[in-house]
């Protein structure tokens, strides 16, 4: 796929949705981290549901802390692997408290020390949360990238650096949200519903399904 085509795909993409964001319910840093580590493994609604409960309880490292592993447990037993977030939820929480004073890090490294924190769940923090231009790639964007030949690449780790040569300044910080919710809606894993994407025309998808 060549530049022009991209931008094209880009630029369809922004004007269907200008102001994309992410489908997690948080009011703050701290409340989006915990969403985004609670979400490995699991659907966006099943984080959202536990968290409406356990964020008027607790919402800071401090309340969640009090609450203890069972406590967080309590909130989360409807999450897949529940037992290790909760472990991984109150050790991130000490560590914010003893190293960064109670504050989310903007920082990439800083991130990734703190457990249950990987490469993606640091860059959509700190796309999400703090602005950065950088792009978190999760199933769904691994997907669209190769299937559509947007940035193809054999793991996350390949397509992630491909979308960030190819990308525009003007479209990194929002890129993440856009194909997300793309890969989530429209161009889904078993059936992609190409029929009515507002990019096929543009997709290099060999093989497109006419729903």
């Amino acid at each position: 796929m060549n530049n022009q085509k991209r931008k094209e795909i880009l630029v369809r993409l922004r004007a269907a949705n200008p102001n994309p964001r992410t489908e997690l319910k948080y009011q703050s840093p701290f409340e989006l981290l915990i969403a985004v580590m609670l979400s490995a493994q699991a659907t966006d609604v099943s984080v959202n549901k536990a968290t409406a409960k356990l964020f008027p309880v607790a919402n800071t490292p401090e309340t969640i802390l009090r609450l203890g592993i069972e406590g967080v447990k309590e909130y989360i037993r409807t999450i897949g692997l529940f037992n290790s977030k909760a472990a991984n939820v109150i050790k991130t929480c000490q560590l914010l408290i003893e190293k960064h004073h109670g504050e989310v890090p903007q920082d990439r490294e800083a991130l990734q020390a703190l457990p249950g924190v990987g490469r993606k769940t640091a860059n959509v923090v700190l796309n999400t949360a703090f602005g950065w231009p950088t792009i978190a790639v999760d199933t769904h964007i691994f997907r669209v990238c190769n299937r559509s030949n947007f940035a193809a690449g054999k793991n996350v780790d390949q397509v992630e650096q491909k979308l960030l040569k190819v990308v525009p300044a003007e479209f990194k910080v929002d890129v993440h949200h856009w194909l997300i919710l793309h890969g989530r809606y429209t161009c889904v894993a078993r059936k992609p519903r190409c029929g009515s994407c507002i990019i096929e025309d543009l997709c290099e998808f060999p093989s497109k399904v006419d729903l």
